[in-house]
């Protein structure tokens, strides 16, 4: 900090820096610990959906599979299922974090495909991987969320110890150098008054 003049205003203004530099601090704590329990939550979630999706996938390629064998490569097929495009990003803040929610607007799985050709082992293929989908949705959702959130954590950890081993002590040292300077002044300006009143009272 440059130099400043040791008067009684500028510790008052020193000591209201220093008690916002403290609330800024405070808060900043408090965002992160609240950050840091959304992230916790959120990749519990994450682990739950990877598992799932884990064993749903097992389970649709081992369909598509069944249905390969049974009705040939069902590439061609594939191509009469109309894209879905029915994803949507909407936003929800914590703590002044954008975090994305994709709702599911998705219709039920309805084959798009004629049933003439097919059988049933296409039929759960196309409802397995529909819900593949969906966990993936979930996922994308949950662990950009989790990104967002740490490095919102990360930053808010480097303002907040900042504050704590940087600007406090900073303020703590002059609100001490300016203390110390008014007792001086205050000692000095009592010992000359005592000398003249000393003065005063002494005999000519």
């Amino acid at each position: 900090m440059s130099a400043i003049l040791p008067t009684k205003g500028a510790l008052m203004a020193a000591k209201r820096s220093r008690a916002l530099a403290t609330t800024g601090y405070e808060l900043m704590d408090r965002k992160r610990n609240i950050l840091i329990r959304e992230m916790m939550s959120l990749m519990d979630t994450a682990k739950e959906v990877q598992t799932q999706i884990d064993t749903v996938f097992a389970g649709a390629y081992a369909a598509l599979q069944h249905a390969n064998v049974k009705l040939g490569i069902c590439d061609k097929i594939a191509e009469a299922v109309e894209v879905d495009q029915t994803l949507e990003i909407q936003y929800r803040s914590i703590m002044g974090v954008e975090l994305p929610h994709l709702p599911d607007r998705s219709p039920p799985p309805k084959p798009d495909y004629g049933f003439a050709s097919t059988s049933s082992a296409l039929d759960n293929a196309f409802i397995q991987f529909h819900q593949v989908k969906d966990l993936i949705r979930q996922l994308a959702e949950v662990e950009t969320s989790i990104y967002r959130l740490a490095v919102a954590i990360r930053k808010t950890q480097k303002r907040a110890n900042a504050l704590e081993h940087i600007v406090i002590p900073d303020f703590d040292r002059t609100i001490r150098t300016i203390t110390d300077a008014l007792e001086e002044k205050e000692r000095e300006e009592f010992v000359r008054l005592k000398v003249i009143k000393r003065n005063k009272t002494s005999p000519k």
